[in-house]
């Protein structure tokens, strides 16, 4: 079934060659006909790495082989194929992630364990792993610096539009590159989500302080997203550092407010570049007509309000609305009420685009609908919500769910 893409698509950025990495695609067959389903990325020898993965118990074999690599702090290659998501595989799938590592590492000269790999796809099939290995040869032959939009493409399943972005950071006096590419449609829930996410700097950073900072940039990004509440199997996000960019050098850990200072901007650009990404990644939610903003305030703590906010960004009766432009606040009012959060109905305040239609526990005197109806009619829907309980805050980004949604997934295997 041919998807037509996301009305909340946005342009791919252009994205310059970042020193240390070399990438491509191609088209090795795995279940996808005439479209390229595979992609490497070289990495410059010396290259840290960093890692977050999907808090699934049933995790995919990548995911395990990736969690095992991480312990080594260094990374030369990445491997990754789309249609086949090596999940719920036995040895199998332990044998398709050694049999793809064994060929990539020959082909960079590098241990297995530092080659990293992610498979995207149908849960419970076997990966046609020789299928991978015998393409890879002629893929890493052709490896470009310039090659990020061929990447962004190769690594797609329902998603409508390929997701890259770029930012430049301060180190110093000296300026560094951070460029990526994520693919993301549906299962999408933290952690993370049917998500991959390849992140580059050309930084020499070590493994200790980039950990810190994906982690936390996670947290406040692709952590605060959902399209459809489900938790994928494959969850990945990586960040590797080159060290081919010239800068002041990183004091170890325990000099760490010299650190802090100088990686400052590099965190403040990462968390943008992260935040980017997971934004693209709901505006391609299946199905998606709009994009929807949940801001909580007045809850007892942050980490309450976050709970809040998730928890109206899944319901299915408030995204059900939403796709219908009904602005029906009472359907709000359940989901904080859900939450198992502290909550006081009779100091709850409700506002959508910018328009309170209930306070401390009453419709507003007055309320008119009608700017409300039009604000919901547009892209982008924006929902306020004050508990009036304390000062904990916090934002969630959603879709609406549409009959699309089900048309998606209902033929996904067909």
């Amino acid at each position: 079934m041919a998807i037509p893409t996301s009305p909340l698509a946005v342009t791919l950025p252009e994205l310059p060659p970042l020193a240390g990495v070399r990438l491509g695609a191609a088209a090795a067959g795995i279940r996808y006909q005439d479209r390229n389903d595979l992609v490497m990325m070289e990495l410059a020898a010396g290259t840290t790495v960093a890692g977050v993965f999907t808090s699934s118990k049933c995790p995919g074999a990548p995911v395990d082989w990736c969690r095992a690599s991480l312990k080594g702090g260094r990374a030369r290659a990445v491997v990754v194929n789309a249609g086949n998501a090596n999940v719920f595989t036995g040895r199998a799938g332990r044998e398709a992630c050694a049999a793809t590592a064994e060929a990539a590492c020959k082909l960079v000269d590098s241990p297995a364990r530092q080659v990293f790999i992610a498979s995207t796809g149908v849960i419970g099939e076997t990966l046609p792993h020789e299928r991978l290995t015998a393409a890879l040869p002629a893929l890493y032959a052709d490896l470009r610096e310039d090659a990020w939009e061929a990447a962004a493409r190769g690594i797609m399943t329902t998603d409508t539009f390929p997701k890259a972005a770029t930012r430049v950071a301060q180190i110093g006096d000296a300026q560094v590159r951070i460029s990526g590419i994520c693919k993301g449609s549906g299962m999408i829930a933290p952690d993370m989500a049917t998500m991959l996410c390849f992140v580059f700097t050309d930084a020499k950073l070590p493994a200790d302080a980039m950990q810190i900072m994906l982690a936390r940039g996670v947290d406040a990004s692709f952590n605060c997203t959902t399209v459809d509440s489900d938790t994928s199997t494959s969850d990945t996000v990586l960040l590797f550092a080159t060290g081919q960019a010239k800068h002041p050098r990183i004091p170890p850990a325990d000099g760490s407010a010299a650190r802090h200072r100088l990686l400052a901007d590099f965190a403040r650009k990462l968390d943008e570049l992260l935040l980017d990404l997971a934004l693209q990644v709901v505006r391609d939610g299946e199905g998606a007509q709009k994009l929807i903003r949940i801001e909580v305030s007045g809850a007892t703590t942050a980490r309450s309000a976050k709970r809040i906010a998730m928890t109206v960004a899944n319901s299915p009766l408030v995204k059900t609305a939403i796709a219908g432009e009904d602005a029906n606040w009472g359907r709000i009012v359940m989901a904080v009420g859900k939450a198992g959060e502290p909550a006081d109905r009779d100091k709850l305040s409700i506002a959508v685009g910018g328009v309170w239609m209930a306070r401390h526990g009453g419709v507003v005197a007055g309320y008119d609908e009608s700017p409300v109806v039009a604000h919901m009619k547009g892209r982008e829907v924006s929902i306020a919500i004050d508990i009036g309980l304390g000062r904990g805050k916090a934002t969630a980004w959603t879709c609406d769910l549409t009959h699309g949604y089900i048309d998606i997934n209902g033929s996904y295997r067909s």
